[in-house]
């Protein structure tokens, strides 16, 4: 089943996530779903996500009614603890000495949402970071300058060499939009990528 028309919206400002949608060639656009991302009380982060993968979708959905909306989230976990964005270069270095030699997880949570029928998944992929030296740390952010990701390492560019190996149903959830699971969702949706995909966005 294909959908003939229909308003795709990415409720996101992330243009990480804006240019893995554009993969798909559907029209679709952005807004930025300004919700509060205050984890709750005893909330662990992997529920985190996925409260707000949800929230995300179904704040955007309430301003546009007949929408289908796409919201996502994403956290990095060592063990149980969260590992955040580092924000600047002495806390990216910190958090790469924490993670050199460590099995991190990252949780891309997904939700869509057409303001009736909402789905959601969690897609985990996990990273096996090698034992890095201080040279490589620090030619690593000074080259890369990751402060806005989770985990100082974006493995969509330079930070693929920090990782001894990595596993993942989906090899584009590690950028923050699983995108295998965003298709099947879409179908659900009557919205079926390969057949609608146009070179005009």
């Amino acid at each position: 089943m294909k959908k003939a028309s229909f308003s795709l919206i990415l409720a996101s400002s992330s243009p990480y996530r804006k240019m893995m949608l554009e993969r798909f060639q559907l029209p679709f656009t952005t807004h930025s779903p300004q919700i509060d991302e205050t984890p709750k009380i005893n909330e662990t982060p992997v529920e985190l996500a996925i409260r707000l993968s949800i929230e995300k979708a179904k704040a955007v959905s309430r301003q546009f009614p007949g929408a289908i909306v796409i919201g996502s989230d994403q956290v990095a976990t060592l063990g149980n603890a969260p590992i955040g964005k580092p924000g600047d270069f002495v806390k990216a270095q910190q958090q790469l000495r924490q993670l050199s030699g460590q099995h991190v997880q990252f949780h891309s949570a997904l939700a869509v949402t057409d303001g009736e029928k909402l789905l959601h998944t969690n897609v985990i992929t996990h990273c096996y970071f090698r034992t890095l030296s201080e040279e490589e740390i620090i030619h690593y952010l000074h080259t890369e300058k990751p402060f806005d990701t989770a985990g100082s390492a974006k493995a969509e560019s330079l930070g693929i060499t920090l990782m001894e190996r990595m596993s993942s149903d989906d090899p584009t959830a590690i950028i923050g939009l699983p995108l295998i699971a965003l298709a099947n969702m879409l179908r659900e949706f009557g919205i079926n990528p390969t057949l609608l995909a146009t070179t005009t966005i």
